[in-house]
């Protein structure tokens, strides 16, 4: 065991120790700081030896399952990292990887941190043109991706190496020019790294989900995601021996958070169930059969979900999150009158791990994402002079300490990165509010929070109030001009099974919309429909204030039902 390994177990069981002490985990907890580390060979290969507990399990949807042990992935890990090398892939070269659920991710992704590559991860949902942008700005090397998606990349020129791996189960040749990822298994068992891992040598390039512009590249080392990540393991809560699902398309960041980092750094069992059409009860059917211990789910999932029965889960998980967007206060009552068991809310970004979180086995408080994580010093800046110390303000890192679980910059972007990090913080661009406590609130993005009327207008709190109707699935509130006031909050609504839209169901949320808010802040304005979304599952509120500004004939005013 190498001191880097060392020092990272200490850092880890420090964390598991005070899992529900927060005052103990927050003021004693230090980063490891190594100056060389490689997480897949010195974590995930040191827990891996000689052990057969199930690191992943995948059950798809038309009941096939994969399980593989920690030692078996540590193998294929090594295989594919000869395979690999074989056909020219090299430290620091990039790999766009595109897959969906299927095991080859995780192999693949141990297997280019072994060999010291760069990882560009994609969705399957992409394409032709975010295809040409990432290689294109991610300077692609290698592209390894399904063979039923190879034909996205006829429209992408570049001279980088075709890869493509069949789905699960499924058998079938490559596409001509590609080379068949299935011929890895047969590769050497036994690895060698070729030169040791500098700890700021890159490890990921993330394209962000780009809700207001152009994809930013996000970039990670092999500490700031696989090290930063012993913060997600504390805000989850996980421990050794358990069983995690984490609801998250792979390709974006969440899924690194609580697919492969988060779980394996504490030794619990990535669980995943695939489907094409989301399915409550076939859902939580699974997540008892597979006796899931600890749940992550994005908003939309939560929302979902409480749509359909939850008493249909026998033995709820111990520990449930959410992360991606603010949680409303009336899912996680629902959810807690249900399962016995309370939502916590967590705070971070692409380039960051979780910075504030509920942890577990603390007060809550409604409304509130928690409290800095061991190892952040969070600061509100305030808007008009920058200083830390505001009571509401933009939720920024102080770089005096500056923690490991924060990325190097935006690749390329060196303007971007260093507005970023302007005056010894990191900035998120997100504003929220800090109580006597510590406890933080989540208030909106800067560029989301307006003003009617003189007031200050947080969408995310005329959209929690909105959620408490039983009418509303979901729901995006964006500024509309108005003349007199400057700006009013317009409603987009998706409604909930069993109401239909037209002038009645406006009546009835202009009605509740009066009873549940203060007079400046009620909805004026409503409209139905479904919300644009990245595919990330994040709203795209630029489309909405574009198509606001731009006028609609399908929208409701309040005035007209007084």
């Amino acid at each position: 065991m190498t001191s880097a390994t060392e020092a990272f177990r200490s850092a880890r069981d420090f964390l598991l120790e005070h899992r529900e002490d927060y005052g103990t985990a927050y003021k004693g907890f230090r980063w490891p700081r190594p100056d060389y580390f490689n997480w897949a060979l010195d974590w995930f290969d040191e827990i891996a030896d000689g052990n057969a507990r199930t690191a992943l399990h995948i059950v798809e949807e038309d009941g096939r399952e994969t399980q593989l042990s920690f030692g078996e992935l540590s193998v294929r890990s090594d295989q594919f990292a000869n395979w690999l090398r074989a056909r020219g892939v090299r430290a620091e070269d990039r790999i766009l990887v595109m897959f969906g659920n299927q095991a080859e991710l995780w192999i693949i992704a141990l297997a280019a941190m072994k060999l010291r590559a760069v990882v560009i991860p994609a969705t399957p949902l992409l394409g032709p043109a975010d295809l040409r942008d990432r290689v294109d700005r991610g300077r692609v090397r290698h592209v390894i991706a399904r063979s039923e998606d190879a034909g996205k990349f006829a429209e992408v020129p570049g001279d980088y190496t075709r890869i493509a791996a069949t789905e699960a189960g499924d058998a079938g040749a490559v596409p001509e020019g590609w080379l068949p990822l299935d011929d890895a298994y047969g590769a050497t068992a036994r690895f060698t790294p070729d030169a040791p891992t500098r700890a700021d040598d890159p490890l990921m390039l993330y394209f962000t989900s780009g809700t207001t512009a152009r994809p930013k590249l996000v970039e990670h080392t092999h500490t700031s995601y696989p090290i930063g990540h012993l913060s997600t393991m504390y805000w989850i809560g996980l421990k050794p021996g358990d069983v995690h699902l984490n609801i998250s398309s792979p390709g974006w960041a969440k899924h690194a958070w609580s697919n492969l980092f988060a779980p394996w750094n504490a030794e619990a069992t990535v669980f995943l169930h695939n489907y094409t059409r989301f399915d409550a009860a076939r859902l939580m059917a699974e997540m008892d059969r597979a006796r899931v211990t600890t749940f992550c789910a994005p908003p939309t999932v939560w929302r979902m979900l409480i749509q359909a029965d939850l008493t249909q889960l026998r033995t709820p998980p111990r520990e449930v999150v959410a992360a991606g967007e603010p949680l409303n206060p009336e899912v996680i009552e629902q959810v807690r009158r249900s399962w016995g068991v309370t939502i916590r809310d967590g705070f971070g970004q692409t380039e960051t791990a979780v910075q504030v979180a509920n942890s577990p086995g603390q007060p809550l408080k409604t409304g509130s994402m928690g409290r800095p994580s061991p190892g952040y010093r969070v600061e509100l800046l305030d808007p008009v002079s920058g200083a830390p110390g505001a009571r509401e303000g933009e939720i920024a890192l102080d770089l005096s300490d500056r923690p490991v679980g924060l990325m190097t910059g935006y690749h390329g972007d060196a303007d971007r990165t260093a507005e970023a990090m302007a005056g010894g913080y990191y900035r998120t661009g997100d504003i929220g509010a800090r109580d006597e406590d510590g406890y933080i609130t989540y208030v909106g993005r800067a560029d989301d929070v307006f003003k009617a009327s003189d007031y200050k207008i947080s969408p995310f709190e005329l959209e929690s109030a909105l959620l408490e109707h039983e009418a509303v699935a979901e729901a995006a509130v964006v500024p509309a001009p108005d003349e007199l006031r400057l700006a009013v909050p317009k409603a987009y609504v998706v409604l909930a099974a069993g109401w239909e839209p037209g002038p009645d169901t406006a009546k009835v949320l202009f009605e509740h919309s009066r009873e549940a808010l203060a007079p400046y802040k009620r909805i004026r304005l409503l409209e139905f429909g479904d919300l644009p979304k990245t595919v990330s599952g994040k709203i795209r509120r630029i489309e909405l204030r574009e198509a606001t500004a731009a006028g609609s004939d399908a929208e409701y005013r309040e005035e007209d039902f007084r």
